[in-house]
């Protein structure tokens, strides 16, 4: 017998308590059944969940607890990212270690977790700051590098001089650090890389073999990967034996090149900067004021002429090499020819310096076109090309690549945007690098019984070096009795979760990275869920990951995850007021008291003190403006089930979602009408079994819109994974079934099988209520009960329901048999009384029916 009044507080620790004694969600390799592996992305242990947590963790255990329930095998785990800068930060700030931050925060957040009812096997829980895991990321990129997929070279990097770290190219916005915003500087670093581009046009092919895969983010992995068809040419220099490498993918506007342009750190332009202070000065500056790939066309275009020459191999004049900003010296050869009439950066450039505008495209519908304005840079045909004027860009394209090969100046070649991925950091809180240099030079490798190279954990952080670098005892180790030095970099932490997927599936085997059998078995992953944000970073290396260890012989597919799900962020309202110093001072909408108008708009917005507050909109939750909501304190408010109703049923998954206390209210609202039709029910249930021969019209009605419910919820869930409009579905439900009557034993025997169904249908959202309701349903643990079906033979109607019209007025709704015909249900229209008095003494001209919806007259009288 349940309590008369929904108490979530007193149900939900006493489930959970029960699913972690009987651990209910161990996953255990079954051959007999079909396997699940639903995952959602790991998060960092930063000491507190967001609801971007929790609405990730929501959506991915809803999947699991329904794939559960129609009968398959579902591993769904949880662990750790715990490799980080921010630890470091942290740990300076707090007086402590990174390691015991981080230890202390995953306790804290586990629990979090623990408390909102996620199906998790914990004990397939990994830590990615723990040696038994990086032992074997260690140990793969020694096998890499034994396979020539890994090399160390002296690199261009972003430097963040506070951080103390390299960034990627997409970590710096507008010249500065993504995180602490200083300015970044350019550094030349020996660097350890992955050679991703080995496989960049696997990667690129093999999304279309994706089609569960967003079309953004594989679009987005399609242009970062950016796979483009050109020609090289070199270009000599005159008055000297060298030469200069470009590429393009435009040789049909070859005969327009008026400049070459060279990055500042190409070696034609360091060359002539020994000579020219002037140059060697802009070299610097350009080399510092570098910013992402994805800002080059905005930013101001500035340039130097380094006083050389390149010869065009074809017309045999000179044109002069410039050094330009907006050229990259790892994109190609690190130069690029300049046709400004039909490129928009060269044309800005040339513009900029006066340098020549060579028309060689001539539009195809023979326009014209204003240089003096814009470059034209659509494909079109060749003029002022000699030999090749007429031409289209195909056969142009052609013809010039064979003259320039034949030549021996050029060769046609597949570039790539991609670049080998740098995964050396200079910071200390990440697994070292199993490398290790003789007193002579050579480097070598790690061997497997000296693995894993730990980091110490019990350092102390001044926020200046790392630890291990500043301790010179820590590097000095020996190879075959010889001195050597490890390497004192770490990974970059996108190596920890390129693979840790993989390693849930055998996350205690001690003899390798994986156990072969079993991570084939749940593998690849069935379904994945994290922000699209990762697009071009993390889900490409774990794509590439993946492919490396199928190569490496330990898993068989080709690619890491059937299905991705990229949810929406959650946006809350924000307010601030302005302090005496004119700060702006941010109030947690906690703690806003709001009056709205008549449409629920808001009017007026005071904090506790009785100050008016600016409303500034929905926004992303964030600290900086401290309307994020505390997870925890909703579900001491609310109660788990609650805040992960709401979190389904107010925006589509993909969608963002705008957090409003009162939605939360009336999600609790609506478990609470549940609880009470159960708890109803319950006092007198059901004695008779339900015998659909004997229902009458209404209670045939009623079960069939339970069934039709069951049909839509399993689709929505199960298929679409609109989550939102299955909830709403049950809520249409549940409002009919409130008003059904609970007198005769079939009332009640069809009662029983509606709130059996509701609840099931409910339990992947709602676990720990309808754990309860199940069991004041009479029923044993939900969490092996199958999911419900529903019945086809229920949903059929016997009667229809047809809304008659006359000159388009809706003048009479008629029930039907659903086996009527079309006079039957005319002449039972013409019967009704409502509708003939519309009809009578009139004129019928016109009759349209469409069976079984609706009958429409028109008359004249």
């Amino acid at each position: 017998m349940i309590q008369q009044h929904y108490n979530p507080s007193a149900i939900e620790p006493k489930v959970q308590q029960y699913w972690a004694e009987n651990k209910v969600f161990k996953a255990i390799k079954d051959t007999t059944k079909e396997k699940y592996y639903c995952l959602s992305m790991l998060p960092y242990p930063s000491g507190r969940l967001h609801m971007g947590h929790v609405r990730n963790y929501t959506i991915g255990d809803v999947i699991s607890r329904y794939q559960r329930m129609i009968g398959k095998n579902v591993l769904q785990p949880m662990g750790w990212d715990a490799f980080g800068l921010p630890a470091e930060g942290a740990a300076v700030k707090n007086n402590t270690a990174p390691a015991k931050w981080t230890y202390e925060n995953i306790e804290y957040m586990k629990n979090q977790l623990k408390v909102l009812g996620f199906s998790y096997d914990w004990d397939r829980e990994v830590t990615t700051c723990r040696p038994e895991y990086y032992k074997w990321e260690q140990w793969f990129f020694t096998e890499l590098y034994k396979k020539g997929l890994v090399y160390k070279k002296t690199s261009t990097v972003n430097w963040c001089p506070n951080d103390e770290t390299v960034l990627a190219n997409e970590q710096v916005h507008e010249g500065c650090c993504w995180r602490c915003d200083t300015p970044v500087e350019q550094r030349e670093i020996p660097q350890w890389f992955i050679k991703i581009t080995d496989y960049a046009e696997e990667l690129l092919n093999q999304l279309d073999n994706l089609p569960q895969w967003p079309e953004q983010v594989k679009t987005m992995q399609r242009n970062w990967i950016g796979r483009s068809e050109g020609v090289e040419i070199t270009f000599k220099i005159a008055g000297s034996n060298a030469t200069l490498p470009v590429y393009t993918t435009r040789p049909d506007t070859f005969f327009g090149v008026s400049y070459v342009a060279v990055a500042a750190a190409h070696p034609l332009a360091e060359l002539a900067a020994k000579t020219n202070p002037e140059l060697a000065g802009f070299i610097r500056e350009a080399k510092n004021t570098k910013v992402a790939e994805a800002e080059l066309a905005t930013m101001e275009k500035k340039g130097m002429a380094i006083g050389l020459f390149a010869i065009h191999p074809l017309t045999g004049k000179e044109v002069p090499v410039w050094v330009a900003n907006f050229v990259l010296m790892h994109y190609g050869t690190g130069a690029v020819m300049a046709v400004p009439a039909h490129d928009e950066r060269d044309f800005e450039f040339a513009q900029k310096y006066g340098l020549q505008i060579n028309q060689v495209i001539r539009p195809l519908d023979d326009s014209e076109w204003d240089f003096s304005q814009a470059a034209y840079t659509e494909h079109g045909k060749l003029i002022h090309s000699g030999e090749f004027d007429g031409l289209t860009f195909e056969q142009a394209f052609n013809a010039i690549a064979d003259k320039l090969e034949a030549m021996g100046a050029g060769k046609r070649q597949v570039n790539f945007r991609l670049r080998d991925w740098g995964v050396s950091r200079q910071r200390y809180w990440g697994a070292p690098i199993p490398m290790m240099t003789l007193e002579g030079g050579e480097v070598v490798t790690v061997p497997l019984q000296d693995l894993p190279v730990i980091l110490p954990e019990n350092v102390v952080m001044n926020g200046v070096q790392s630890p291990i670098k500043a301790d010179p005892n820590w590097a000095k180790t020996s190879y075959n009795g010889k001195p050597a030095l490890r390497e004192t970099d770490t990974f970059d932490t996108f190596m920890e979760s390129s693979w840790y997927y993989a390693r849930y599936t055998t996350p205690n085997f001690a003899d390798g990275m994986l156990e072969a059998e079993e991570a084939n078995y749940w593998l690849p992953v069935d379904q994945y869920i994290g922000g699209i944000e990762h697009a071009t970073m993390h889900l490409l290396y774990f794509r590439f990951f993946h492919k490396l260890l199928r190569d490496a012989g330990i898993l068989t597919s080709d690619e890491p995850a059937h299905k991705l799900l990229c949810q929406g962020m959650v946006l809350a309202d924000a307010f601030y007021y302005t302090s005496p110093t004119n700060e702006r001072i941010w109030v947690s909408p906690t703690q806003v008291t709001l009056e709205r108008d008549d449409k629920g708009r808001i009017i007026k917005a005071t904090d506790p003190e009785g100050r008016e507050l600016v409303y500034t909109g929905m926004t992303k939750m964030s600290k900086s403006k401290n309307n994020g909501i505390d997870p925890q304190e909703m579900v001491e408010k609310y109660g788990a089930d609650t805040v992960r109703l709401f979190m389904m049923f107010a925006s589509p998954a993909e969608m963002t979602l705008e957090w409003q206390e009162s939605g939360v209210e009336g999600a609790k609202r609506f478990l609470g009408r549940v609880w009470n039709l159960v708890y109803e029910y319950s006092q007198n249930p059901a004695k008779a079994t339900l015998d659909p021969k004997v229902l009458s019209v209404t209670q045939q009605g009623l079960r069939r819109d339970v069934h039709k419910t069951i049909a839509k919820v399993s689709d929505d869930i199960g298929r679409r994974q609109t989550f939102n409009t299955a909830i709403a579905a049950i809520m249409e439900l549940m409002n009919k079934l409130t008003k059904a009557p609970l007198e005769s034993e079939q009332d009640r025997a069809v009662m029983a099988e509606a709130l059996s169904a509701v609840v099931r249908m409910l339990y992947p959202i709602t676990p720990h209520i309808c754990f309860e309701l199940w069991q004041a349903l009479g029923h044993d643990n939900i969490d092996f009960a199958p999911w419900v079906v529903a019945d086809e033979s229920a949903m059929v109607e016997s009667e229809k329901l047809v809304v008659v019209q006359v000159n388009g007025k809706v003048r009479g709704k008629i029930t039907v048999s659903a086996t009527a015909t079309e006079e039957e249900v005319k002449a039972i229209a013409k019967a009704d009384s409502n509708v003939l008095k519309f009809l009578e003494n009139v004129e019928i001209v016109k009759e349209i029916y469409i069976p079984y919806k609706m009958l429409s007259f028109a008359v004249k009288s």
